[in-house]
């Protein structure tokens, strides 16, 4: 069976959300996706007060088990158009597998959110990529065969090159349907790519 590893970090509970979306996509090709986030770098007592969604079930990650999955998608917020530092510092740990080229020929994507529609979404992904090809990882993205990235007939996030969420400026936009849509597909995809890449060994 195909393994997915949907890998987030989410200090409000948008990517959070969209992590879930992701799974869910993926479980419905017949993979099992795990769902799991990266430590929290802030301490407790200053995320409570930033008000940080502190309730989340996902386990943490170890940087060790990346290599049991045939793929991993990652989600993250944006941070001044990159990654939040905590999906960084994850990602800054991962030498032994680059050394040992275990994670070469899985397949990496992408997913992400920010607070307003040109925050950095696009270049959030983008900008992660090159860590995903570093390791050698196969690269999937949202490909225009989800219609419902195209349009203008309301606000949503979405991008060829993963699923997004628009949070609004005070973070009080939940993920839209066709955004949570965005998200179900991509799990999908990457499982079948997953699948057919494991499938030929």
């Amino acid at each position: 069976m195909t393994r997915l590893l949907i890998l987030y970090y989410s200090s409000y509970g948008h990517i959070e959300t969209m992590a879930n979306a992701v799974a869910a996509g993926a479980i419905s090709t017949g993979a099992d996706a795990v769902v799991k986030r990266v430590p929290e770098l802030v301490p407790h007592e200053v995320a409570a007060a930033s008000h940080y969604k502190m309730d989340q079930s996902a386990p943490i990650a170890k940087v060790s088990e990346l290599a049991q999955y045939d793929g991993i998608i990652v989600g993250c917020g944006t941070r001044f158009g990159a990654v939040a530092s905590q999906m960084r510092n994850f990602w800054d740990q991962t030498g032994e597998l680059w050394a040992t080229a275990a994670l070469v020929g899985k397949v990496g994507s992408v997913f992400t959110s920010s607070g307003t529609q040109h925050g950095g979404q696009e270049s959030t992904i983008l900008g992660f990529i090159p860590t995903l090809m570093q390791h050698g990882m196969v690269v999937a993205g949202l490909p225009y065969t989800f219609e419902g990235q195209s349009g203008v007939g309301e606000v949503k996030g979405g991008s060829p090159y993963g699923a997004s969420t628009i949070a609004g400026d005070d973070g009080g936009r939940q993920p839209s349907l066709p955004e949570l849509e965005g998200a179900r597909f991509q799990g999908a995809h990457v499982a079948r790519i997953a699948g057919k890449l494991r499938s030929t060994g």
